[in-house]
């Protein structure tokens, strides 16, 4: 893996904002409204739980919010109606209390449509706009989308997938995934990439993933990092779920050094202060260069 440097100003634009993610990469805190998640099953499903947590991810420094209504695995069927009560009421209140961007993370277009009414700014779709109807949504609502690879699609058990080469496979389906997004009316600054670590990949696979994402960071758009606390740091390192901390803040550092600038995470305050000392050490090297 080389220390990714951009060739030019990376910029993101969320909800109207614009954002310089050259040298300083977004914190993304997770929300999951589940009772099944495979990080702390049910913790926050409970309203008042979740909305504690969130006050917890925004007093540690995240920069946006990323709620979930249904897990990516296998697991019980979840309608899009009870998706839409887990995830809608969530979103407004989110908004109410906080000034930041809110993601949510479905593949559905309906739910998407119905977040993005009520205030979402980021479409979070890990089966790589699976929905027809996904990216025209988000173009309508002027949302940023994220496209993620994926083998299968979400929630379909995936044991054994074979790729002759995971990285090329990958950023192949993305950039595809990004022309898709771009012909649909989402601006360049409005498409975020993410390889998706876990989703179809061995443990072997995602973690060649992680070390060459350099490669993807080279395609010149805000690549998203959700490594935290995932199976495949816990298969190379024998380290159950809860004890994941200090490997997922290591590939985090990793992440942002190869030239992730979105990270997906359940440890805000680590990565916040992990993202920070990079970023101070990026801003000077850019500037040296110049």
């Amino acid at each position: 893996m080389r220390a990714y440097r951009a060739a030019a100003p990376l910029v993101l634009e969320i909800g109207g904002t614009s954002i310089d993610v050259t040298t300083r990469a977004l914190v993304m805190g997770i929300l999951n409204r589940t009772r099944d998640s495979f990080y702390a099953p049910a913790a926050t499903y409970d309203l008042d739980a979740l909305y504690t947590r969130a006050e917890t991810l925004v007093r540690d420094g995240a920069d946006v919010l990323d709620i979930g209504g249904v897990k990516a695995g296998p697991g019980d069927e979840v309608g899009e109606a009870e998706e839409l009560d887990r995830v809608v009421p969530v979103v407004v209140e989110l908004r109410r209390r906080f000034d930041i961007p809110i993601s949510v993370d479905t593949w559905r277009a309906s739910v998407a449509a119905a977040c993005f009414a009520r205030g979402a700014a980021v479409g979070n779709d890990i089966s790589g706009f699976a929905d027809p109807d996904y990216l025209p949504v988000a173009a309508a609502a002027g949302a940023t989308v994220v496209a993620t690879h994926i083998r299968l699609r979400p929630r379909v058990a995936d044991p054994s997938p074979h790729y002759d080469d995971v990285t090329a496979t990958v950023r192949d389906f993305l950039v595809e995934r990004r022309a898709r997004a771009r012909a649909a009316g989402i601006g360049e600054r409005r498409v975020i990439l993410d390889a998706g670590l876990d989703l179809g990949k061995t443990a072997r696979q995602s973690l060649e993933l992680l070390r060459r994402s350099d490669e993807l960071a080279a395609l010149e758009s805000p690549l998203l990092l959700s490594a935290s606390n995932k199976g495949f740091l816990g298969v190379f390192f024998d380290q159950p779920v809860g004890e994941r901390r200090e490997t997922s803040l290591a590939a985090a550092a990793l992440g942002i050094t190869a030239g992730c600038r979105v990270l997906r995470v359940h440890d805000v305050a680590g990565t916040v202060r992990v993202r920070d000392t990079l970023a101070a050490v990026m801003a000077q090297r850019a500037g040296a260069a110049r």
